[in-house]
């Protein structure tokens, strides 16, 4: 998967090229065009798994993760085939080197990855699952080699630790960390965080990387309430 980003901006288009016969997959929705040597198909997000019990499992896997029902999937039939995908939220768009690293991922940080990149669902502990908006009771695991794009709300900051202390990040902030990270999802300093205006924390510990997304969705939301028209 060859891509390039249309713009440095908070709006990106990622242009992807593909060889004959090339296969990835995308985001559901995140197309924008393409030429006529690329053919998409939707498929349950069952990671192969067919019939009724694929199709529970990708249920399960939207209810339990937030993460879409459905998946797309992309081959090319020449050496130039070209499709153009959008992320659902404005900001940056990174890539994820999936191999002798893997990653875990938030809800809809998932753009698009190479054929031989996958991803599973793993049970959280069961604080975090209760607590956190990272994944409910699940979070996506990624699995085999090769790139994988992820998008975030805002820029995205990419943060390393080395072992000799913890991290704290505010819970709608965390976009990717390293699966070598130990983590938990904690109540922030003082009586639920009323006291310092935050709510709920991931404290990281470790070494490995966190990717930091530089906006909060639900903030923003919270934001525009007192603008939206009363049903009265």
């Amino acid at each position: 998967m060859e891509y390039q980003l249309s713009s440095t901006s908070a709006f990106p288009l990622v242009h992807v090229s593909l060889q004959d016969k090339e296969e990835i997959q995308i985001e559901s929705g995140a197309m924008v065009y393409h030429n006529p040597s690329v053919t998409l198909e939707g498929k349950m997000n069952s990671n192969g798994k067919g019939g009724i019990g694929g199709a529970l499992k990708a249920l399960g896997r939207s209810i339990t993760s937030g993460e879409s029902f459905f998946i797309t999937k992309v081959k090319s039939s020449s050496a130039n085939g070209q499709i153009t995908l959008a992320p659902a939220t404005p900001g940056a768009v990174k890539e994820l080197s999936i191999g002798q690293e893997q990653w875990r991922l938030n809800t809809g940080a998932f753009l698009a990855s190479d054929g031989d990149v996958h991803y599973t669902m793993e049970r959280q502990k069961l604080s975090g699952a209760l607590l956190g908006g990272t994944g409910g009771l699940y979070v996506m695991e990624t699995q085999g080699s090769g790139r994988m794009l992820v998008n975030g709300y805002g820029d995205i900051v990419e943060v390393e630790l080395d072992g000799t202390e913890e991290y704290i990040v505010d819970n709608h902030h965390v976009l990717a960390w390293s699966k070598t990270l130990d983590y938990s999802i904690e109540v922030a300093s003082g009586t639920f965080g009323f006291k310092t205006g935050e709510g709920l924390v991931n404290k990281f510990k470790g070494r490995g990387k966190i990717m930091i997304q530089s906006r909060n969705m639900e903030a923003f939301a919270e934001s525009i309430i007192p603008f939206l028209p009363s049903n009265g």
